[in-house]
């Protein structure tokens, strides 16, 4: 089976995290939301996006079954696309949550509307806004630990560990030593050659993704996780972290989502609650102004490639753009630009050629190529990010 998982609005709504990717390129729980699909249909799936984003996420041709990226898949909801034939679609109050085309393998909304509509009447979890991936992370982290783990037999952690509870789960290769692992109130799943090092303490729900590293000391909170291919350190609590990036250092990162390719310096930290406890606005790229998200604890969100020097302070509820690059003492602006250079002392445009030297640096030290299409995609953002550079 194939499947093409396509972008609706919430592409928009959630910039400046899918300036880069599609939707269901999001990571929430342990899993992208086209790998949580592709995992419980058995499916290989493709993507429809944005034209400029589509040579790194092609569609997969001569596909007929099309499900909306922005939403998380379960067994109820699961039953209900399986169960969807061809010239059906199946709708939520209005909103197109997958179809099956009888005649055609380009997506198209107007013509998933003129299918026979399926009314689905159960919730589910669907990611529009950014602060949706760390509120809903949590819950999705449990789907995923259940899916990932059903059926296989944990490998062993070191004796020198500390388990509370017994709801862990160790992929081949993983190693903890002289560390505590609370799964009481939520499960742990270290992936494939991830590394706990001595003197961490982590509580569940948390997932460490292949490769990764918790360093020494580190205390994790729940409804955390770690991607693949990242290294952390410090304080971090209910944070979302994709993949490729680092937080190595003391520091606290809490209510947050960071990109890929990012890196926060040694003593950084995100405030996650306003000194008066109101509700956290966040900076909305479609209205251009500040959005209500209805949440008293609200921290950083980080969009791909950004970055920040040691000692940054983040106010509460802060949107840093593609490629930002921030530094220096006193407290940034809540909404940082894409491609902006400096601090609180003020922006200038990060260029495009500096950018670039510094991800050639950063790739290759991962042993992978910067190459033209990520060029060409970020050259993409930096010119559709025009106008918001205000400085």
């Amino acid at each position: 089976m194939t499947i093409n998982l396509f972008d609706d609005s919430s592409w928009e709504s959630l910039r400046p995290l899918t300036f880069t990717r599609p939707v269901a390129d999001l990571r929430i729980g342990i899993l992208t939301i086209a790998e949580k699909w592709a995992k419980y249909l058995n499916a290989d799936f493709g993507f429809e996006t944005q034209e400029y984003l589509s040579k790194k996420y092609p569609s997969k041709p001569n596909t007929q079954i099309f499900i909306n990226g922005s939403i998380c898949p379960d067994e109820a909801l699961l039953n209900s696309v399986s169960a969807l034939k061809a010239g059906e679609v199946l709708l939520k109050d209005g909103l197109v949550v997958a179809y099956i085309s009888d005649n055609s393998s380009i997506h198209n909304f107007e013509l998933a509307k003129s299918l026979k509509p399926i009314e689905y009447s159960d919730n589910f979890i669907q990611i529009i806004y950014p602060n949706d991936i760390f509120t809903h992370n949590g819950v999705e982290l449990k789907k995923d630990f259940e899916l990932l783990t059903k059926g296989k037999t944990s490998a062993q952690l070191s004796s020198t560990n500390t388990f509370l509870g017994d709801n862990v789960f160790v992929e081949e290769g993983a190693t903890a030593e002289c560390s505590i692992f609370n799964s009481l109130q939520g499960p742990i799943y270290l992936g494939k050659n991830s590394q706990v090092w001595e003197g961490s303490i982590i509580r569940g729900s948390f997932a460490l993704g292949e490769d990764s590293s918790v360093k020494m000391g580190a205390k994790i909170y729940p409804n955390t996780t770690i991607g693949p291919h990242s290294r952390v350190g410090g304080e971090i609590n209910n944070a979302v972290i994709w993949g490729y990036s680092s937080k190595g250092h003391e520091g606290y990162l809490g209510n947050a989502v960071m990109g890929q390719w990012c890196n926060i310096g040694a003593d950084s930290n995100n405030s996650n609650l306003k000194n008066n406890y109101a509700e956290v606005r966040l900076w909305d790229y479609e209205q251009q102004s500040f959005r209500k998200t209805g949440l008293q604890f609200c921290g950083l969100i980080m969009a791909d490639h950004a970055k920040c020097g040691i000692n940054t302070m983040f106010n509460t509820g802060t949107v840093a753009g593609v490629s930002a690059n921030i530094f220096g003492p006193g407290f940034p602006r809540n909404f940082i630009p894409d491609f902006a250079w400096g601090g609180a002392q003020g922006f200038e445009v990060y260029s495009l050629k500096k950018m670039f030297e510094t991800a050639e640096k950063v790739y290759s030290r991962r042993d992978l190529a910067f190459d033209d299409i990520e060029k060409e995609i970020l050259n993409k953002v930096f010119e559709l990010t025009q106008e918001h550079r205000h400085f």
